[in-house]
């Protein structure tokens, strides 16, 4: 559909800029339901994603059974306790297994993210030297959907701390899809501009200008 351009001023623009420092990533969450209405409308803001060859790659799983639930935070804790081996020094190990790093019992809702690594849609444009652009793809469908949840007060939590092939395998979905991420959604506990994991003095921001580089 086409139309007169929409015009993006200076107040849009500030207020653009505060939306993308107030996005966090939230563990913390009230058990307060997400609306429907709400759920579908955070989705269909996703779908507004760029994708190569317009391929739109993204399959969301909507995880609402208890069972489920349970099995992928057995899982997760699982995977974390793993991780925390990796830290050599007890220090660092100890101060790791004293952060929640995920959000599963309490959000409301849970999705799983995955990329169709075969999608009739785009017929194969942009990706016969780079398929993992429908991977990046998926990537900017989140991004899509965790914005368009902050404007709703809603907070997204991503939780990386799983094994691909173990969720691919408890979910049922098709072998050509490729897991992007499982995420946790709700009301967030807390409003902060600054990410946890500095609050918790894991690691803090560096300076943007750090990592532009020129040639």
């Amino acid at each position: 559909m086409s139309g007169i351009s929409p015009s993006f001023d200076a107040d849009f623009a500030a207020r653009f800029a505060e939306l993308l420092r107030w996005r966090r990533d939230v563990r913390h969450f009230d058990r307060r339901p997400i609306a429907e209405a709400d759920m579908r409308e955070l989705l269909a803001c996703a779908a507004l994603a760029p994708s190569v060859g317009n391929a739109q790659p993204w399959r969301f799983v909507c995880l609402r059974s208890p069972a489920l639930r349970q099995a992928l935070i057995e899982h997760v804790n699982e995977q974390n306790a793993e991780a925390a081996g990796r830290y050599a020094g007890q220090a660092r190990r100890e101060h790791y297994l004293s952060l929640k790093l995920h959000g599963l019992a309490e959000a409301p809702e849970l999705l799983a993210v995955f990329c169709d690594e075969q999608p009739k849609a785009g017929h194969g444009l942009g990706i016969a030297t780079m398929p993992e652009m429908l991977r990046y793809s998926c990537v900017m469908a989140i991004h899509t959907l965790w914005l368009a949840a902050r404007l709703r007060g809603i907070g997204l939590g991503w939780v990386s701390i799983v094994d691909p092939e173990a969720i691919h395998a408890m979910l049922d979905v098709p072998a050509h899809w490729s897991l992007i991420a499982l995420l946790c959604l709700g009301y967030p506990l807390e409003e902060t501009a600054v990410p946890e994991l500095e609050r918790r003095g894991w690691q803090a921001r560096e300076p943007w200008a750090d990592r532009v580089f020129e040639r």
